[in-house]
C-alpha cells in the first residue's frame, strides 16, 4: 500500500509520518511505501534499510504542476494526506503564491487523482487538511450547517479545496474527506507565518516557568487541540469506511473550546508553575479578533463518523507537549 504526505516537513507531516512508521500500518492495511513530499526537508531522509517499507523523500514546489505530476506519477496512490498549504499571515502576505499552493496544487492532485482512477480503476483516499479558518465571523453556536464567512485567504483557499474534493468525490474520481483542524498544540518555537503560534508558546514557556505576555483578554476563548489527537483523527479520517462519509465528507473535528484564563489554570496545575503571576495579558484587537471569539461548537457529524477531541484541557495541555 502506498501512502502520500504533502507539507511532511511540517509540524504535523512530520508527527503524521513518524506514526505511520512506527505503526507501519494504516489501520488494518500494511504499508509498503511512503512518500513524503515538501519545498524542503530540516533532516535526510528517514533510512528505511530496517524497515519493511519503502520511504522516499522528495524536494520540490508544489505550485509546479509538471513536477507534482512527474513525482506522484511514478507509483498508484492509495491514501493521501494533503497537509501542504501557505497559512494565514503568510497567505496575508504573498497572496500570489498562497494561491498557487492551497488552490492550483489541490487542483493538481485532484486531477492525478483522477488519471489514476480512469486508468487503473483504483481510486485513492484523499484527505484534505482543511481549517476552522473557513468560518471567519461565527455565530454565537457553530453547527455543521454554520454558513462559511471566511477572514483571511486562507480560509477562503480552503473553502475551494473543501468544495472541489466533495465534487471529484461525487463524480467518483477520488473518495476524499475534509477535516477542518482547529488550532493544533504545541508547535515548536519557528516562523511558520502562523498568527496562532502564540497558544503553542504559552504552554512551551509557562511550562518551564517563563513568564509570558498573552496577545489575547484572559476572557478570550478559542479552539484547539493536542498533536496527537489530530494525528489520530487524520489516521481516523483516511481508514473509515466511505458509506460512513459519503454524504458528508466534510467535517469540523470535534475540539475544546476554553478561554485564555483555563488554559493558563491548567498548565499551571500540569506543571506545577503559579501560572496566574506568570501570564500578563496585553490583548492585540486583531489577534483577539481572529483566535479570540470562538463560541461552542457541536459537530454531530464527525461525532457520528468517531472523531473524538482530547478529552479535557489538562489532558490537552499534557500531549501537547
Amino acid at each position: 500500500m502506498h501512502v502520500l504526505i504533502t507539507g511532511a516537513n511540517g509540524f504535523v507531516g512530520q508527527a503524521l509520518a513518524n506514526h505511520i512508521l512506527s505503526q507501519g500500518c494504516l489501520g488494518e492495511s500494511k504499508v509498503s511505501r511512503l512518500t513524503l513530499l515538501d519545498r524542503q526537508f530540516d533532516e535526510p531522509v528517514v533510512d528505511s534499510s530496517s524497515l519493511d517499507l519503502v520511504v522516499e523523500q522528495q524536494s520540490g514546489d508544489l505550485a509546479d504542476d509538471q513536477w507534482l505530476k512527474d513525482t506522484l506519477g511514478r507509483f498508484p496512490m492509495d491514501f493521501i494526506f494533503h497537509l501542504a498549504s501557505i497559512p494565514g499571515g503568510m497567505a496575508e502576505k504573498n497572496d500570489v503564491l498562497a494561491r498557487k499552493v492551497n488552490i492550483d496544487a489541490t487542483m493538481t492532485l485532484l486531477e492525478i487523482c483522477k488519471a489514476q482512477t480512469e486508468s487503473t480503476g483504483h481510486k485513492p483516499v484523499l484527505v484534505f487538511a482543511s481549517s476552522i479558518a473557513v468560518f471567519g465571523t461565527m455565530p454565537d453556536l457553530v453547527t455543521d450547517n454554520t454558513l462559511l464567512k471566511p477572514q483571511l485567504s486562507y480560509g477562503a483557499h480552503k473553502v475551494v479545496g473543501e468544495v472541489m474534493i466533495n465534487d471529484f468525490s461525487r463524480r467518483g474520481w477520488v473518495d476524499g474527506r475534509s477535516l477542518r483542524l482547529p488550532g493544533v498544540l504545541a508547535r515548536p518555537p519557528a516562523e511558520t507565518g502562523q498568527l496562532s503560534a502564540f497558544l503553542s508558546d504559552i504552554i512551551r514557556d509557562v511550562s518551564q516557568g517563563r513568564t509570558f505576555v498573552c496577545p489575547m483578554s484572559a476572557e478570550a476563548r478559542t479552539w484547539a487541540s493536542s498533536l496527537p489527537n489530530v494525528v489520530e483523527n487524520l489516521i481516523h479520517g483516511a481508514t473509515v469506511e466511505e458509506y460512513k462519509v459519503q454524504d458528508h465528507r466534510t467535517f469540523t473535528l470535534p475540539t475544546l473550546c476554553f478561554s485564555m484564563a483555563e488554559l493558563t489554570e491548567a498548565i499551571g496545575a500540569v506543571y506545577r508553575q503559579d501560572a496566574k503571576a506568570l501570564v500578563r495579558y496585553e490583548p492585540n484587537q486583531m489577534i483577539e479578533n481572529l483566535f479570540g471569539r470562538f463560541p461552542p461548537l457541536k459537530t454531530l457529524a464527525a461525532d457520528e463518523a468517531g472523531f473524538k477531541h482530547d478529552g479535557n484541557l489538562k489532558k490537552l495541555v499534557e500531549r501537547a507537549l
